[in-house]
């Protein structure tokens, strides 16, 4: 079988080694300062530093180029409508962090619901606050996005007795799940949940969805967590209402900008919990992503179609969102 061409992206954080690749693909690993050379050869390219502004103009750059693989969920800034009408076939890391944001979640829920910000606060004055807490049995959440990130949030905030319902792009039947809302719901069913969970990737239709609007109809004292794209939730009216006491607190992966500057308001908020877009990054993350991207490139260096794939008009995994 003729020889496959296969370029690696790696910033900071180099590329584990990829020893069990199929002996015919050729792999060259670069960085950014590298990559147009490696392009104009390359049949494959394999973004392991997956937040690289290098890895644009794609299909002007890389004549050869088949297929993209991100080693991450969101490939927003890969996107473009050249590369959605070049034919190139662009997959990600759909899976490999479903369970894994699932739990940060859960513990986010949960360290929010039994007050252990207070509990830790009070350590350094030795301060015996007996208070009551909350139960998360019977607490009510709406996650919105039902890909696979999403459903892992349902699966386990319903395990410990949370009332969970799931928001997609439409509304229908799921046989594990129950009746999925529509998009076109969300406006009233933010207003009767505890606890509102962003999982929705950065797409057509999907920027500002949780608007300044959608915010002022979230039920008054209840906790938002965002670990979808920053650019999904209104950063200035999700601050303003956490600002007024409108919303009780916020867990935030995510952000509009990236890193969050020192000087936003975010940063100086007890009742907010920033991490920096650290949720997936969990145990043996890259060795998963390696095994993932290994099988992956066994099926197309043998020409077997990728699956799954990104629709790259839509911006993510078609199926259950």
């Amino acid at each position: 079988m003729a020889e496959r061409r296969l370029t690696v992206l790696q910033g900071e954080v180099p590329v584990p080694a990829l020893d069990d690749l199929p002996e015919q693909v050729a792999v060259t690993v670069v960085d950014a300062d590298g990559l147009d050379a490696a392009l104009q050869s390359t049949q494959a390219l394999f973004l392991w530093d997956f937040f690289s502004a290098a890895a644009t103009d794609l299909t002007q750059r890389a004549p050869r180029l088949e297929w993209v693989h991100v080693a991450a969920a969101g490939v927003d800034h890969l996107l473009s409508p050249e590369l959605s009408a070049s034919g190139v076939v662009v997959t990600n890391a759909a899976g490999v962090f479903d369970r894994r944001i699932a739990e940060y979640v859960l513990a986010c829920v949960a360290a929010h619901t039994k007050d252990l910000a207070g509990t830790w606060a009070d350590r350094p004055a030795r301060a015996w606050r007996t208070r009551e807490t909350g139960d998360l049995a019977g607490t009510s959440v709406l996650v919105v996005g039902a890909g696979g990130v999403g459903r892992a949030c349902a699966r386990l905030l319903r395990a410990v007795g949370m009332k969970c319902r799931l928001l997609a792009r439409s509304a229908r039947t799921d046989p594990e799940h129950g009746r999925v809302l529509g998009v076109s719901e969300l406006a009233t069913a933010v207003a009767t949940a505890d606890v509102v969970v962003m999982a929705v990737p950065l797409a057509p239709g999907t920027v500002s969805l949780l608007s300044a609007d959608i915010i002022a109809r979230m039920r008054p004292g209840s906790y938002l967590v965002n670990v979808g794209r920053g650019r999904t939730v209104d950063q200035r009216a999700l601050t303003e209402a956490l600002l007024s006491g409108h919303l009780a607190g916020a867990a935030l992966d995510s952000f509009e900008v990236e890193p969050l500057p020192p000087g936003d308001p975010l940063w100086t908020l007890p009742q907010v919990l920033v991490s920096p877009h650290t949720s997936s990054r969990t145990g043996r993350w890259r060795t998963d992503l390696i095994a993932q991207f290994t099988r992956l490139c066994a099926g197309w260096a043998s020409g077997l179609p990728l699956s799954p794939q990104v629709d790259t008009r839509l911006g993510f995994v078609p199926g259950n969102r």
